[in-house]
């Protein structure tokens, strides 16, 4: 497991860098409540974030020059969230310092539990704070949202129960129970999954004490495992151990369990062609945690 442990000390005092932690999400539920005229999807879904996922590592620079390492292929600079987060927020701020960052990529891409959003939220925040920029929360979220719909809750640092398309955000507190998280060798377009017919549209809206006092479910998971066998194969395997379901639209799912033992058990028994951790839920972001540390 790589939970985080952050120290707000320098990596090096020579060098002046900071490692920040962009962790993973999993959306507890996820229903379908109705397909609007603009084509937008209506949805009820829970956000919890993972002791787990990437790390980005930053040097503050005195010109304003931004470097981002290492390389990703068939993925321009200019194109990685993290790139267009520090400019977007240079531009935003007419900050004139600069970066220079450097992404520990762990998590997969396309795996659905939110690694791209994650790294550009923690660079708003990270950079807000080193740049001295001061931004508040909310403006912070603004900026994220015209780089993806799930940068905000990242940015937010708080679990979080989202309705409308996903922009009316409440904050809670759900139980922090362990998970196992695995990952099939598939990739899932979400675009396919929310244009299939089959998808269940129109599960009546609750309150979210009645959401969080039933069974989570995912609609989408149905339309998922009837197009990707592999993801239906680890469901069944993690079935057996505990209540297991997909996250988002995949291509990650996760089963639930009330100690870590228990989630390393039924870890260890899983195939180990599949990228996966065990890990445990949380309601504030480790990130929130360090900044407040370094605050």
């Amino acid at each position: 497991m790589q939970n985080y442990q952050f120290s707000t000390t320098l990596l090096s005092s020579q060098e002046n860098k900071l490692r920040f932690p962009c962790p993973a999400k999993l959306n507890l539920f996820l229903y379908i409540n109705g397909k609007r005229p603009d084509g937008y999807h209506e949805l009820q879904t829970l956000f919890q974030f993972l002791n787990f996922g990437d790390w980005l590592e930053i040097e503050i620079r005195q010109d304003d020059k931004i470097y981002l390492t290492p390389e990703i292929p068939n993925l321009n600079t200019e194109d990685n969230l993290v790139y267009r987060a520090a400019k977007l927020l240079q531009q935003k701020t007419a900050c004139n310092l600069g970066a220079n960052l450097h992404l520990d990529k762990i998590l997969p891409m396309g795996a659905g539990i939110g690694g791209g959003s994650s790294n550009a939220a923690t660079t708003l925040l990270a950079l807000n704070h080193l740049w001295n920029t001061r931004l508040t929360i909310a403006q912070l979220a603004k900026l994220g949202l015209t780089l993806g719909a799930d940068v905000p809750i990242f940015v937010h640092g708080h679990a979080a129960f989202a309705e409308g398309v996903g922009e009316q955000i409440t904050y809670c507190d759900p139980p922090e129970k362990w998970y196992v998280v695995l990952k099939p060798n598939v990739a899932i377009s979400t675009a396919a999954i929310f244009s299939d017919p089959n998808l269940t549209r129109n599960t009546a809206k609750k309150s979210l004490e009645q959401l969080l006092a039933q069974k989570y479910e995912n609609d989408c998971e149905k339309v998922v495992i009837n197009h990707y066998p592999e993801v239906e194969e680890i469901l069944h395997r993690l079935l057996q151990y505990a209540p297991s379901r997909l996250t988002g639209t995949g291509a990650c799912v996760f089963a639930e369990f009330n100690d870590e033992e228990s989630a390393k058990v039924a870890f260890q028994a899983m195939p180990k062609q599949y990228f996966g951790f065990v890990t445990q839920g949380l309601n504030i972001s480790p990130l929130h945690k360090m900044l407040t540390q370094l605050s």
